[in-house]
C-alpha cells in the first residue's frame, strides 16, 4: 500500500537535514576513530561503545524472552568453553561475554549482539561436528562484536536515512507519483548498491578476523574450510537468494576467501597452545 507523503515545504525539510548532516559530521569526527581488528579497516561509527553495548544487552534480553534456552549441559559447556577461549584472544576487555544455546534444530545459525552477547542454535551443532568446527562459528560471532559491526550497521542506517531525506527535499515540488517512483528507486539503490554489499563485506571481514582468532586460540584454521563445506551441503536444496542480494557471501566465496587467508592464520596456530577438538556430543 502506498501512503501519501506529508505536505512539507522544502525549507521545512532542508533545514533539519542540514542540522542532521552537521551533527553526523560532528559525530563522525568524534566517534568514528575506530579501526577493525586484524584487517585494520577504518570505520564510521556514530555511537559510543557504551551506547552500543546497552542496545546489545537490551536486544539480547528481548530475544531470550521469546526463545527456548537449551538445558543440554554438554552443548552449553562446549559453546561456553569454546566461546571464552576465542574471546580471550580477541582483546575485548570492555565486554561481558555471555554465550547461550537456543533450542531450535531447524535453525542452522548463530548470531552476535554488541556487548559480547552470542547465541548459537542447536541446529548448527551437528554441522560443526567438533569443537574446532564450533570454533569457526564462535570466532565469526566474536569477530562481529570485536569489530563493532552492530554499531557500524546502525551508523550506516542513520546515514542512509539522512540521504533519503535529501532526495525527498530535492523533489519537494515534483509530481507526487514521480516523487514516489524516484524514492522507491532510491531505496532499491541504497539497499542493493550500498547497504547489502556493505554487510556482505562485514560478514567476510568477520570470517577473516574469526579465522585469525580461532588460530590464536589453538584451533586449526583449516577446519573453517571444512565447516563451510559442510554448511553448503546442509543447505543444498534450500532456496537461497542470489549472492548480490544476500547479506552473506556465498559458500563458494567464503571457502575461496578462507583459503587466501590461511597463510596468515597458520603461523598463529603453530605458535598457540593447542585447544581440545572433541566431538560435540549430545
Amino acid at each position: 500500500m502506498i501512503r501519501k507523503k506529508p505536505s512539507f515545504t522544502r525549507d521545512y525539510i532542508v533545514r533539519p537535514l542540514l542540522v542532521l548532516l552537521l551533527l553526523a559530521a560532528h559525530g563522525t569526527a568524534l566517534l568514528s576513530c575506530y579501526t577493525a581488528p586484524v584487517t585494520g579497516r577504518s570505520q564510521v561509527i556514530l555511537l559510543s561503545q557504551s551506547e552500543e553495548n546497552q542496545m546489545g544487552v537490551a536486544a539480547f534480553q528481548e530475544v531470550l524472552k521469546t526463545e527456548k534456552i537449551s538445558t543440554n549441559a554438554k552443548y552449553n559447556q562446549a559453546v561456553t568453553d569454546v566461546g571464552m577461549r576465542i574471546a580471550a584472544v580477541a582483546d575485548t576487555p570492555a565486554y561481558k561475554w555471555d554465550f547461550k544455546v537456543i533450542e531450535d534444530n531447524e535453525q542452522i545459525n548463530a548470531f552476535a549482539l554488541p556487548g559480547g552477547k552470542v547465541a548459537v542454535y542447536t541446529g548448527i551443532l551437528p554441522v560443526a561436528e567438533t569443537e574446532a568446527g564450533l570454533a569457526t562459528v564462535m570466532a565469526h560471532e566474536v569477530a562481529h562484536v570485536a569489530a563493532r559491526h552492530g554499531g557500524e550497521r546502525i551508523s550506516t542506517d542513520i546515514l542512509a536515512q539522512i540521504g533519503a531525506m535529501g532526495v525527498s527535499a530535492a523533489l519537494g515540488g515534483s509530481d507526487p507519483y514521480i516523487s514516489e517512483a524516484v524514492m522507491q528507486a532510491y531505496g532499491i539503490g541504497v539497499t542493493v548498491g550500498g547497504i547489502l554489499p556493505f554487510t556482505r563485506a562485514q560478514e567476510a571481514e568477520a570470517d577473516h578476523i574469526g579465522l585469525i582468532y580461532m588460530a590464536k586460540a589453538g584451533y586449526d584454521p583449516r577446519e573453517a574450510i571444512a565447516f563451510w563445506e559442510r554448511m553448503d551441503a546442509a543447505n543444498k536444496g534450500k532456496p537461497q537468494p542470489p549472492e548480490f542480494l544476500s547479506t552473506h557471501p556465498g559458500y563458494g566465496s567464503r571457502v575461496n576467501n578462507l583459503k587466501q587467508w590461511l597463510p596468515e592464520a597458520i603461523p598463529h596456530y603453530e605458535k598457540a597452545q593447542k585447544a581440545p577438538n572433541n566431538p560435540i556430543a549430545k
